[in-house]
């Protein structure tokens, strides 16, 4: 049961401010990783892709001198622990199943090392799916976050893969149920 759409995600205006200012190419790019990955290894692909478009919204622009510093990013970000909170209360908003926003939280907090002590972690199946899908969208030097895509090529990608999960998942809405 899907209570709440990529879509529905999407056209919201704090994920379009955040997705914007993290890089919409990709966010979208990520979550077609996700759907891929889930399939393959039997996660929800409807919590993975919600996960993996909305895993960098926690993102602060680290600047020095006018330019985009990435080693400071390195050092100092902590944008997943921020993004798993805006994640949550923007889910939550939208009707999400409570169950369902935790574990995106949850994914998307555990989707990078950069602020994680030393040491092994044990991820969960989605929480790996996120991690694997944003390392498979990855270049060097931090350059995917600065691909673009227009606002019209993004909606129609995004419509696209909720066709994907309905179609995967055989379920409609719940607002087409009731």
């Amino acid at each position: 049961m899907r209570y709440v759409t990529l879509t529905d995600v999407f056209v919201h205006p704090i994920a379009q401010k955040y997705l914007k200012r993290s890089g919409l190419a990709h966010a979208i790019a990520v979550a077609y990783h996700a759907y891929r990955l889930a399939l393959h290894h039997g996660v929800n692909a409807d919590l993975a892709t919600k996960a993996a478009l909305l895993h960098d919204i926690g993102h602060y622009t680290w600047y020095k001198n006018g330019q985009w510093d990435y080693e400071q990013y390195k050092q100092n970000d902590i944008h997943a622990i921020k993004g798993a909170e805006r994640a949550h209360k923007l889910l939550i908003r939208l009707g999400e199943h409570p169950q369902n926003a935790k574990e995106i939280a949850l994914a998307i907090l555990l989707h990078t090392d950069s602020y994680l002590p030393d040491g092994e972690w044990k991820r969960k199946p989605l929480q790996s799916i996120v991690k694997w899908a944003d390392e498979a969208d990855e270049e060097p030097g931090g350059r995917h976050h600065y691909r673009t895509i227009s606002d019209d090529l993004a909606f129609k990608k995004i419509s696209q893969l909720d066709e994907l999960v309905d179609r995967h998942l055989g379920k409609k809405r719940l607002d087409d149920i009731i």
